[in-house]
């Protein structure tokens, strides 16, 4: 098998200064990608900014002999990150979005300070720069996106309802651009990866933070963005060499008579049934989703 390239190609990876971020952009430069470091330099938290991060890694890039520029937008200002893109290397082909904070507290204590952050930076953010990029994807009738989710938005987690709320919203957006990106050749894919980083510091034991590597989840990422690679609006779940593939699942249920009526002792009767997850099926679009539902209408 071909070594998986990126010359000529033009990425852009927020939240790139460390971590996840900055694993990416070293590996896409090492194949030969022309990349665009954006990192605000903010805390984990969202707090202040820095050009510091941002310099680090393009300064690495750059020793390696790769091509690399800076860009200390926040990506809520997504259009200037996507200009850094064009007025550097005149394209732009991918886009990882990595750029996340937490602002961790449990329901009854978060502010809305603490919701707005979290939506500004992860979910707001993400639009804005995709949304910049996706004319240009659109010209060029090529482009790679990913969106990174998170295992809390999958199944909740204590204490971070902003987060979950954001990371699921994330997944949610790239089903839809899949869809749309399609006929344009733009393949969108979400991935939620485990890895040791400055927001996972504060949940995890140090020794465990210690094994797994930002490098872990980086081959993933590389091989969605492969020109070569077809597979849009998948969900993987990524962390410490190990990667798998997420997909819906739902039960057979069970269809009432409508002609008839039904009522909540019914449902009562049957919540075993709708419960039962035998056989299950899995839904692969809004239309194969809909056809159970609409057939009981013939239930008469």
């Amino acid at each position: 098998m071909s070594d998986v390239r990126f010359d000529d190609r033009v990425v852009i990876i927020t939240g790139a200064g460390n971590g996840l971020g900055k694993s990416h952009a070293l590996e896409f430069a090492k194949r030969g990608a022309k990349v665009v470091v954006n990192d605000l330099g903010g805390s984990a938290h969202g707090e202040g900014a820095s050009k510091n991060s941002a310099d680090l890694v393009v300064d690495e890039i750059i020793a390696a002999g790769g091509e690399a520029v800076a860009s200390y937008n926040s990506v809520t200002d997504g259009e200037k990150i996507v200009q850094t893109a064009i007025d550097n290397f005149g394209r732009i082909d991918i886009v990882v979005n990595n750029a996340g904070i937490l602002r961790d507290k449990s329901f009854s204590k978060m502010t809305d300070a603490d919701w707005n952050l979290v939506y500004q930076v992860h979910v707001e953010g993400a639009y804005k720069v995709t949304h910049a990029a996706w004319p240009h994807m659109k010209e060029n009738n090529y482009g790679r996106i990913i969106f990174t989710a998170s295992a809390a938005g999958i199944y909740g987690n204590f204490g971070q309802a902003n987060y979950s709320m954001a990371k699921l919203g994330l997944y949610s957006l790239g089903q839809t651009l899949s869809i749309e990106g399609k006929k344009n050749n733009i393949c969108v894919n979400s991935i939620a990866p485990i890895a040791g980083s400055r927001m996972t510091e504060t949940i995890l034991p140090p020794a465990l933070i210690e094994q797994l590597k930002p490098e872990y989840v980086t081959p993933l990422v590389i091989k969605l963005c492969d020109e070569n690679n077809t597979d849009t609006g998948s969900l993987f779940e990524v962390g410490a060499g190990w990667i798998g593939k997420l997909r819906w699942e739902r039960s057979k249920g069970h269809g009432f008579n409508i002609t008839n009526g039904f009522n909540a002792e019914d449902v009562n009767e049957h919540w075993e049934t709708i419960n039962n997850f035998t056989d299950a099926d899995h839904p692969s679009n809004t239309q194969e989703a809909m056809m159970a539902v609409m057939s009981n209408l013939g239930n008469k």
